[in-house]
């Protein structure tokens, strides 16, 4: 077989029919997938070519790596010619299609035989007289809108923003892996909203909350690594925002893009992003934006070894801060509160020389301490930030015990910016020649695996 000209044709398509590997792709065990290929006959090599991938990357994969980025699996899926509904990818944004249902539609029939239908199926299943058809259960029926308004007004715009409210406050407790499907499911909602007949006053507040499900859209992508809609949705949410006349919540948008390429490494482009997020939190005038923005560039400049930067900036932020205290807040802002400041200027410190590590230390643990219950992934963040610093503080008890409460904690919360944060921690148990540290980071790695 020419390698070079392999294509999805070279691997038997019946093989995605088998048991083991329906299961694996139902859960995207991508390891599975891999070694099942393997026993027919398929070298990583030619996976690698198929996929698009290099044969590093498969290595990493059959050891227990696991993928998690849409657009990877994606690629996975069409390289090596698999359904996407096995995957579950038929309803992301890069396959529009739904799959196909697993019966006759519904609607094509009258409502008398439908309702036969179902009372025949209805009195099969409580006698025991149906067999259990679990093949189907994880296919998804066929997509059908549900019926939108044709007039709307201010009661459905607040509609849209309790749900809105709801998703973040699930995004903070759970992760963007338990809610991401519902947010972008009712940011479609939202979207037909805007073919209705309202009021001018009606139709910027639409767009405001337009604006603020994307933005939700965008963060909860970022968290469990989809960073192509990640930035597909913020982009969308800042355009909103621009129309809406919201400079705050275009703010928001700004420091939400410089995060996901601060996460990623890409540090000058994230402090652009702050930096031009602090020009419309000076149109809005809002300081705690303003903040929340020169805490963010704070951290950029310490990641880039810019000492005396990063310390302005964050001064800068303290004062920003404490000007804003007492004024109301929306929903996009008031969540950066005092914890966050002390975690974020925490942050900065811990990323400046090892001279830092005590204030590191003393702002990570108040933040901590000030920290709302229900933020458990903002936890979990200080707490990894916390034990790492503590390593390198030689202060080994006290990182191995908070390092236990991390890893308690991350496996509660399904985000991919969990797993990537609990790297350094990880090095800095492995690190360490002590016996609890070697536990701790090998039930750090089984996390990261998992």
């Amino acid at each position: 077989m020419n390698v070079s000209n392999a294509s999805a044709h070279d691997i038997d398509p019946t093989i995605w029919d088998d048991p083991q590997m329906r299961q694996a792709l139902y859960v995207r065990d991508m390891a599975t997938v891999y070694r099942l290929l393997q026993r027919i006959g398929i070298s990583q090599r030619h996976i690698a070519t198929l996929t698009t991938q290099s044969q590093s990357e498969i290595s990493e994969i059959l050891k227990g790596r696991q993928v998690m980025a849409y657009d990877v699996l994606g690629r996975i899926a069409d390289g090596l010619g698999i359904p996407r509904g096995s995957m579950g990818l038929a309803y992301d944004t890069s396959c529009p299609e739904p799959a196909e249902p697993t019966k006759e539609p519904e609607a094509d029939l009258d409502e008398d035989e439908q309702v036969r239908r179902l009372l025949a199926r209805a009195a099969q299943v409580t006698v025991g007289a149906a067999g259990e058809e679990s093949d189907t259960w994880t296919h998804p029926l066929a997509s059908v809108e549900t019926p939108a308004p044709q007039r709307i007004g201010l009661a459905d715009i607040e509609q849209v923003e309790t749900v809105t409210r709801t998703l973040r406050a699930l995004d903070h407790q759970h992760g963007g892996g338990v809610c991401r499907d519902a947010v972008v499911a009712q940011l479609a909602w939202t979207q037909r909203l805007l073919h209705a007949t309202c009021s001018s006053k009606v139709g910027l507040r639409l767009h405001q909350a337009l604006a603020d499900q994307h933005n939700l859209a965008g963060w909860t992508s970022f968290d469990v690594g989809l960073y192509g809609p990640a930035r597909q949705h913020l982009a969308l949410a800042l355009e909103q925002a621009k129309h809406a006349r919201n400079f705050s919540l275009a703010a928001n948008v700004l420091y939400r893009m410089g995060r996901v390429h601060l996460h990623c490494d890409r540090v000058q482009d994230a402090l652009r992003f702050f930096q031009l997020g602090q020009i419309c939190a000076q149109d809005a005038n809002c300081e705690r934006t303003v903040a929340m923005l020169c805490a963010n560039e704070a951290w950029a400049y310490a990641l880039l070894g810019d000492a005396e930067l990063a310390l302005k900036s964050i001064h800068r932020a303290r004062d920003e801060f404490a000007r804003s205290c007492g004024r109301p807040l929306p929903a996009w802002v008031n969540f950066f509160g005092p914890a966050d400041l002390d975690a974020l200027s925490g942050m900065v410190y811990a990323d400046l020389t090892d001279e830092h590590l005590d204030v590191a230390s003393e702002f990570l643990t108040k933040a901590l301490e000030g920290r709302n219950p229900s933020m458990t992934r903002s936890r979990v963040f200080e707490l990894t930030a916390l034990a790492t610093v503590q390593f390198r503080a030689g202060e080994l008890n006290s990182a191995i015990a908070n390092g236990h409460q991390v890893v308690a904690l991350a496996s509660q919360i399904r985000s991919k910016r969990i797993l990537d944060r609990l790297a350094p921690l990880e090095a800095a148990a492995v690190a360490r020649p002590h016996a609890d540290a070697q536990d701790l980071a090998q039930r750090i790695a089984t996390v990261r695996a998992a």
